[in-house]
């Protein structure tokens, strides 16, 4: 993640302003990890607005965020406990956790590939890594939406890596903190390299051009 906490400063305003997306992700999100007990690790838990959907599938909830401003804020959530740490460098041992969440942080950390591989680590036999957040193809610096909800997809989809602006960003998180942007390849196979198996893969919600991408994967049983 990167060497300073993009959301420091803005975590009461983003509170407010993604609780709406919070709350309409909460049946994918829930589908998406389906039933389960034990430990997950929520990284980039942020405020913790997800933490009631990923109880709901029976699990405990660890949050794990670099933003002490954005923690301030979880505290005020029911968690089994909340870290402040690099999601590319986990402060836990291996096989720890039976689910790990990785909801909206792909286009916030600095490297995708490194934060997927540490899930992995962290991830018992068996154990579930759920990713949903942008898709790579319909909802970056180079996508722009227009009022009849088509999308123009712009030539810098290739330009990968951290964008601090677009000319057709509006009053939202990503004008205020910028984001990573990476290809569709490139987002599959920090899972691929990780040596987690994907078992389904969706573009939830009913949005006619897909705004967000669903992972489900797993940590292979070892022989």
């Amino acid at each position: 993640m990167a060497s300073f906490a993009r959301y420091d400063g803005l975590a009461d305003w983003y509170e407010e302003y993604n609780a709406p997306a919070a709350a309409a992700n909460q049946d994918a999100i829930r589908e998406l990890m389906g039933p389960g007990d034990g430990l997950c690790l929520d990284l980039g838990c942020g405020g913790g607005q997800y933490f009631e959907t990923i109880r709901s599938t029976g699990r405990k909830v660890v949050g794990l965020d670099y933003s002490a401003d954005q923690l301030r804020i979880a505290r005020g959530r029911d968690a089994d406990l909340l870290v402040r740490a690099d999601a590319a460098a986990l402060p836990f041992g291996d096989g720890v956790f039976s689910a790990v969440t990785a909801l909206w942080v792909s286009s916030d950390v600095d490297d995708f590939a490194a934060v997927v591989k540490e899930a992995a680590r962290v991830l018992t036999p068996g154990g579930l890594l759920a990713y949903y957040g942008v898709h790579p193809c319909f909802n970056g610096p180079h996508t722009q939406t227009r009022e009849d909800g088509a999308r123009i997809v712009h030539p810098v989809y290739r330009a990968t890596g951290w964008h601090h602006d677009a000319p057709w960003w509006g009053n939202n998180i990503r004008r205020r903190v910028g984001m990573r942007h990476q290809t569709l390849p490139d987002l599959l196979n920090a899972f691929l390299e990780a040596g987690l198996a994907i078992s389904r893969v969706t573009e939830p919600r009913t949005e006619p051009v897909p705004w967000v991408l669903a992972i489900r994967a797993h940590r292979p049983h070892t022989s």
